[in-house]
């Protein structure tokens, strides 16, 4: 389990229950299936989506068993967006530990990835859960895909509108934070005034958290563009940093550079410092603290609780980071 919660012992207890229900609902009889997914499913992370449902559910009327059952049917979702999203990718690593399209195939990633989703609806059928709840998670799924299938679309294109690459990270990142907040919130019979101001809280954080995840990658020291901005920089996927500074580059010196056939390392160094040069940081930095100062807006406006001081707590440390 990540340290991310190390400062709440009972999170921790929680999510680490929630991690045992995972495990109990993808075994099968299939040695080979087992140990590709064990990996993954002990990686962890933070799991911050079921975390988020935790703690909206802390607002109303908490059953333990349903939330964590609620929580693991989350994250397994968003376990198999992580193992069809390294197929597309082909990433080698995911949470530090060999890909399942890495270590098996591409083919085998996806049927596990299909495995998890359904997986995912069948515990979700064993409880008591309401029809509009299930049917929002559904809208949330649909929201992911089309973010995913935005994302690609606009490959390559030098003129990439700010709009195009919101309504990207509003699917692929916001929408299952948003709706692991709301319907935590709505499952423990919240007001639907609470539920919507906690759906909006994660809609924030889930904006603000993945504009910094794209501008970390660009920052730091000039020599080292991060791993993922190369990747995506060679695939064509051009995220908010590099958005920025190629709509200010009048002599379209980085597109100079992405007309080449291949980019070597001297080129995505060029592009980091013109990214810089351009304010491209600067400018995606601005906007991670205007949806940042959103998310914290809607939690002011929350119930009092010790749900509350958390969220506060733990949105402060994901949305200023360096790392």
């Amino acid at each position: 389990m990540s340290k991310f919660w190390e400062n709440y012992p009972y999170i921790t207890e929680e999510l680490e229950n929630i991690k045992t229900i995972i495990k109990d609902n993808v075994k099968s009889s299939e040695k080979e299936f087992d140990q590709a997914i064990s990996p993954l499913v002990d990686a962890g992370g933070k799991m911050l989506r079921p975390a988020f449902l935790l703690l909206a559910a802390k607002f109303g009327e908490y059953d333990r068993d349903k939330m964590h059952n609620l929580g693991a049917a989350i994250e397994m979702m968003h376990m198999a967006t992580l193992v069809h999203d390294d197929v597309v990718d082909d990433s080698k690593l995911r949470r530090g530990v060999e890909t399942i399209q890495h270590k098996y195939s591409k083919e085998y990633a996806v049927y596990i990835g299909d495995f998890l989703f359904c997986q995912c609806f069948i515990m979700l059928s064993g409880f008591d859960y309401s029809t509009e709840n299930l049917r929002d998670i559904s809208k949330a799924i649909s929201k992911i895909c089309m973010g995913e299938i935005r994302q690609y679309n606009i490959r390559y294109l030098r003129n990439t509108s700010l709009k195009k690459y919101i309504k990207v990270i509003s699917g692929k990142t916001a929408a299952l934070f948003s709706i692991s907040f709301y319907t935590g919130a709505k499952e423990s019979k919240c007001s639907e005034k609470t539920s919507k101001l906690l759906g909006r809280v994660g809609y924030y954080i889930g904006m603000a958290f993945q504009i910094i995840d794209d501008l970390l990658d660009y920052s730091g020291d000039a020599s080292k563009l991060g791993k993922n901005a190369q990747s995506d920089l060679v695939k064509g996927y051009y995220t908010l940093p590099l958005i920025y500074a190629m709509a200010d580059d009048s002599k379209n010196e980085i597109s100079d550079i992405l007309d080449k056939s291949s980019l070597n390392d001297e080129d995505v160094k060029q592009i980091t410092i013109l990214v810089n040069k351009y304010r491209g940081i600067d400018k995606a930095q601005n906007l991670a603290d205007k949806y940042t100062k959103k998310a914290f807006d809607y939690i002011e406006k929350l119930p009092e609780c010790e749900s509350k001081k958390i969220i506060k707590d733990i949105t402060q440390k994901l949305l200023n980071r360096n790392s």
